[in-house]
């Protein structure tokens, strides 16, 4: 059940803490910190033009990448295995087992997908059609590497701001055989969940928030949101309204309808500033492991995808620093505020 839209109202102007249901952690709300004058760093205005090709683009298509490899003319998406991977498939499985000392070897791979062709988009410039084809793509990757690895991470970071070393189009999928920190807490929470309901507490949440004022789009199957327990300053949520452990569970109608919802998003981010908006987002789907374990898993997993963009004005980045730090998480402006100035992007 949503909170009463008053109550949430009597808190919104004044400092609170929110739970979040999905990680078992609180996030401090300090509505009003964003009035508060500024004489920190600015991200600077990013070059907005660049060409459909750049043969000094390692992702380009026929282009060389620096060992050697040279991309295929490939005509809709391309994904490699990363030169620079953090995960190998050979690494040592030592151990260390000391008093408080503990260590392990982890072993994985990483991979590249190229989005487009084109060194000119984004996400927010490309078709439905085109976007379908790269949900499909992260659901076969995403289905190959988890008959050999337990968690299966495909992510985007989109700007400099973000870290991103090349602007052409393009995200990654980081498989390994240990279960990380963040999915565990999921795992946790949903499986809680599922055992005190019988249902997925992120189908119950999407129910609970449709039609409320933290909801930013609900169309095609799909639910838009910044949720209740927001970090970033213009976090969202995106998940689909029908149960569906991973991208591969998806049938054609939500797949296509997963391609509308992205490129609608994208281009809210965008609007909301009038540029080009770094971001982090990535796909959250049941891990893998086989037996019981797997089938648990998938019993109480929504798959969803989490965006957290670090603009908090058009030139003013949030940074998780000080109490959020060494505390726990705090935001500047509620999220009820966040999505109605992203409803209104696109207005």
């Amino acid at each position: 059940m949503r909170p009463d839209d008053a109550a949430v109202e009597a808190l919104e102007g004044e400092p609170h803490r929110r739970f979040n249901a999905l990680t078992g952690e609180w996030v401090l709300v300090s509505a009003g910190r964003t009035r508060r004058p500024w004489l920190g760093a600015e991200e600077p205005e990013p070059p907005e033009q660049r060409p459909v090709h750049d043969p000094a683009c390692y992702l380009c298509p026929r282009s060389a990448r620096v060992t050697g490899d040279v991309n295929p003319d490939y005509p809709d998406t391309f994904v490699f295995t990363n030169d620079f991977a953090a995960l190998r498939p050979d690494s040592s499985d030592a151990r260390i087992a000391s008093g408080l000392f503990r260590a392990e070897g982890t072993r994985g791979t990483c991979r590249v997908v190229c989005f487009s062709p084109r060194h000119d988009l984004t996400l927010a410039g490309m078709d439905a059609a085109s976007i379908r084809g790269i949900v499909d793509v992260w659901a076969q990757q995403t289905s190959e590497l988890g008959e050999r690895y337990r968690w299966v991470q495909a992510f985007e970071n989109r700007g400099a701001a973000m870290g991103a070393s090349n602007p052409h189009p393009h995200g990654q999928v980081w498989a390994g055989d240990a279960l990380p920190v963040e999915a565990r807490r999921e795992l946790g929470e949903q499986a809680r969940h599922l055992a005190d309901t019988g249902r997925r507490l992120l189908v119950d949440y999407a129910q609970a928030e449709r039609g409320g004022p933290r909801v930013v789009r609900d169309a095609d199957g799909w639910l838009l949101l910044v949720p209740f327990w927001a970090s970033w300053p213009f976090e969202t949520l995106l998940v689909p309204l029908s149960p569906a452990a991973r991208l591969a569970d998806l049938d054609d109608a939500s797949r296509d309808g997963l391609a509308l919802a992205l490129g609608d998003v994208n281009r809210r981010y965008d609007a909301l500033f009038r540029r080009a908006f770094p971001y982090s987002w990535g796909w959250h789907q049941a891990p893998f492991g086989g037996g019981t374990d797997q089938a648990a898993a998938e019993a109480a997993w929504q798959v969803h995808a989490h965006f957290y963009p670090p603009l908090l004005r058009a030139s003013v980045r949030k940074f998780m620093v000080g109490y959020e730090l060494l505390s726990e998480p705090q935001r500047d402006l509620t999220p009820e505020e966040a999505a109605e100035r992203l409803r209104d992007a696109l207005a």
